[in-house]
């Protein structure tokens, strides 16, 4: 006989481990107890101690499909348990050496599906339906541990029935903390107008205005949703106008995988995603003959698609019988809105009618996207069914870490111990009330887990409102710049695991380099203290700054008259004939009296400049529509184009895409007549070269063959496709990230392992 006693470690609340461990004790005949603490799960245990080791050994390998164990503690007990085995009160804990496994919100579960649609059951049609393995969990949680009195729920007091649930180890509700049903739980409520309805006739009411071309404001898990008929492109265009988002693709809601098979080509990868507990948003090839309206996703061809993850979403769409746009329910920029009162006024002049709840949303959560590149699911934006999930850290932070991020897709992350927890897809941090979002998030997950920062982490840009705020901190903790290439290559490394120095190649839009230039398209050898910057594409002036990045034929216009390499041929007459005059004879001379024309040396301007030149894109109506079009075109090639030639060149020991060959090519063979889809996967082969050049030269002056690639050009499917390939013919180790975005939403992730790394003093 032996006792125990078992720490577990990881996200284990709220996903049914309690059940869980109940289940396998009492099955096994063993004595004791199993409680919350903190954000762990304590067992105490006893018995024989074959049987104690088969309990341990199951925490790992049988978990529940929600959880995440991390760590495993055993140590002897000080004393046999009771006779037998109980689920006891929640208790408190010290979190100062990681973090509580904070459980992400659920999608409905088939057991729980099958109930919604049962007229025999007692949950029939509730739209607020969940059990242990599903529902809602991050964006109800008041504190932690994760009891029913910490939540949302708790002003809803349990019926006799669920409370029967509840208390029952053997049933599926056992601590379920939202339980709830139509005698006890929230209540649906519908607006339009003076118009007023309750209950199952509020949802048939949204249902029955989207089903005639209305826009309907829904209360979902992190925040409102507007949804209509993706079929209809008339209403479809009244919400592009009316939510101020031209051109960026809508994401499509479908019942089923069946109607998923009629709007996009699903691979086994996207499949898999699709009916994941998490739920996200899958960036799918979009299908020939689909129902969806070409507006939703004007110009691109892929679509956002992805199933019901509430009840009530199940419950709407059987109803409508057709796709649903399902997108944030904000303008565009804005934060989304959480509470009623907000909602009802910011979203007021884009909703037609309001479907509400009185359930309360204690943290704004977005709906995460992925996408399927080099054969595998790679995180765009993480929130919803994935954060505040934690990952692990290469360095353990020896101080509390708050890493603020960048600016666009903005993401932060705590760190401390051996851990860092990301937060949640925040959107752009464009004005104040995104900082006050931003704010907000940060302010309640560090309650939650009892986090106070002593090391801020952000970016050297000074204008990103992220690094004002880690100014306003500077009185406190001390703060750690990390420059935003590092931070983007480290963030693959570290996912990884990578142990040494590695060549980090980072191509995205635009960042602040460490001699006070904009960077964009770099080669570094990189620790996870430091780089070196080893090669870069070539530069040239984005005149207007910002206007430039809105609008790449004025950065076309850089490059052809003030970039670093002279092309060979004059004005392109296709562009010349898209730009008016005026514009055309300011441009050229604010390029060259260099006024308000920084120079970058960025991939995302390179291939902004290959779409408007093949007159793919003058105008960017959505952060990165340019290169996400230029994508689109390549992949619509009919043929195997020739190589667009291409060299490298040195200019103050660092090697440099010289790009002017490329270009000026592309031009001729455009004007000749070659298509324009033929010269754009041209662009993107040429890009691949180049890179494998770069990367095979640094590996043979430094002996480093370990290739990071990251920056949110690699979320490109062309490059993250075909990079790694040729990367490995060339003798190298390429790595992409996976689980953080590439692009911006990661770099918090790579900030925080630079500070833990530097804290430490190690690489």
């Amino acid at each position: 006989m032996t006792a125990w006693s078992v720490r577990v470690r990881g996200t284990v609340q709220g996903v049914g481990f309690r059940p869980f461990v109940h289940r396998v004790a009492t099955g096994l005949s063993l004595d004791g107890e199993v409680r919350n603490v903190g954000g762990d799960v304590l067992i105490d245990v006893g018995g024989p101690e074959a049987a104690v080791t088969r309990l341990v050994k199951a925490l790992r390998d049988q978990a529940p499909p929600a959880a995440r164990v991390v760590e495993v503690i055993v140590a002897p007990a000080e004393g046999a348990p009771a006779p037998g085995f109980r689920v006891t009160p929640s208790g408190d804990a010290d979190l100062t050496g990681g973090f509580a496994g904070l459980p992400a919100d659920l999608a409905t579960c088939d057991d729980c599906l099958h109930e919604l649609f049962d007229p025999g059951d007692r949950r029939f049609r509730y739209p607020f339906i969940n059990c242990t393995n599903c529902g809602p969990r991050a964006t109800i949680v008041d504190a932690l541990p994760y009891d029913r009195e910490r939540t949302a729920m708790a002003g809803f007091t349990l019926c006799r029935r669920c409370a029967a649930e509840y208390c029952d180890p053997s049933d599926r509700r056992f601590h379920a903390e939202p339980v709830a049903c139509p005698a006890c739980g929230p209540r649906l409520t519908w607006h339009a107008g003076k118009r007023s309805a309750y209950a199952d006739q509020a949802l048939t009411a949204a249902a029955g205005a989207i089903g005639v071309g209305r826009i309907v404001a829904v209360k979902g898990l992190g925040g409102y949703q507007l949804i209509c008929d993706a079929t209809d492109p008339s209403v479809v265009e009244r919400l592009r106008h009316r939510k101020q988002r031209p051109r960026k693709p809508f994401a499509v809601m479908v019942v089923d995988l069946g109607a998923a098979h009629a709007v996009a080509d699903l691979c086994p990868e996207g499949w898999t995603m699709l009916t994941s507990p998490a739920r996200p948003i899958v960036l799918l090839p979009a299908r020939a003959g689909s129902p969806v309206a070409a507006a939703v996703a004007p110009g691109v061809d892929r679509v956002g698609l992805f199933l019901p993850y509430t009840p009530l979403h199940h419950l709407l769409l059987r109803t409508v019988g057709r796709p649903l746009v399902v997108t944030s329910g904000n303008r565009a920029d804005e934060p989304i809105a959480i509470g009623d009162a907000d909602a009802a006024t910011r979203l007021a002049g884009i909703a037609d009618g309001f479907l509400s709840h009185d359930r309360p949303i204690r943290a704004r959560y977005d709906d995460s996207v992925v996408h399927i590149a080099a054969g595998t699911a790679r995180m765009l934006r993480r929130a919803r069914g994935y954060a505040p999930g934690s990952l692990p850290l290469p360095v353990p932070a020896r101080r509390p870490v708050l890493a603020v991020g960048a600016q666009l897709k903005h993401t932060f992350t705590l760190a401390r111990g051996d851990r860092a927890l990301v937060g949640p897809h925040g959107g752009d941090l464009a004005d104040a009330d995104t900082l006050a979002a931003f704010r907000a998030t940060v302010a309640q997950l560090s309650r939650l887990h009892r986090f106070e920062p002593e090391v801020v982490a952000h970016d050297l840009h000074p204008d990103y409102l992220s690094t004002a705020y880690a100014r306003e901190a500077a009185a406190g903790p001390d703060l750690i710049g990390v420059q935003h290439h590092h931070a983007h290559v480290v963030s693959c490394a570290a996912e990884h695991g990578v142990d040494g120095p590695f060549l980090g190649i980072a191509y995205d839009g635009l960042g602040y380099g460490d001699d006070g230039r904009l960077w964009g398209g770099e080669l570094l050898l990189a620790t996870y203290t430091g780089f070196r910057r080893l090669g870069r594409f070539g530069a040239a002036p984005l005149p207007g700054g910002e206007a430039a990045v809105r609008r790449p034929a004025r950065t076309a216009l850089g490059y052809l008259y003030g970039g670093e390499f002279p092309l060979p041929q004059g004005s392109p007459p296709a562009l010349c004939r898209r730009m008016p005059a005026a514009e055309q004879t300011v441009v050229r001379r604010m390029i060259e009296r260099r006024v308000n024309s920084p120079y970058a040396s960025s991939t995302g301007r390179f291939l902004d400049v290959a779409a408007s030149l093949l007159g793919i894109c003058d105008d960017n109506g959505y952060e990165g529509e340019a290169a996400i079009l230029l994508e689109s075109a390549a992949h619509r090639a009919t043929g195997s184009p020739a190589p667009l030639p291409w060299r490298l060149t040195e200019v103050d020991g660092l090697w440099v895409y010289d790009w002017s060959g490329t270009l000026g090519d592309l031009l001729s063979r455009h004007d000749g007549g070659e298509p324009a889809a033929d010269l754009a996967l041209a662009v993107h082969r040429a890009v691949v070269d180049v890179t494998v050049e770069l990367c095979g030269r640094a590996a043979e002056s430094t002996g480093v063959r370990v290739v990071c690639l990251s920056g949110g050009c690699m979320q490109n499917r062309i490059l993250a496709g075909s990079l790694p390939p040729a990367l490995r013919a060339a003798g190298l180790t390429a790595l992409l990230n996976r689980d953080v975005p590439a692009g911006d939403g990661g770099i918090s992730y790579g900030q925080a392992v630079v500070a833990a790394a530097r804290l430490a003093g190690g690489g």
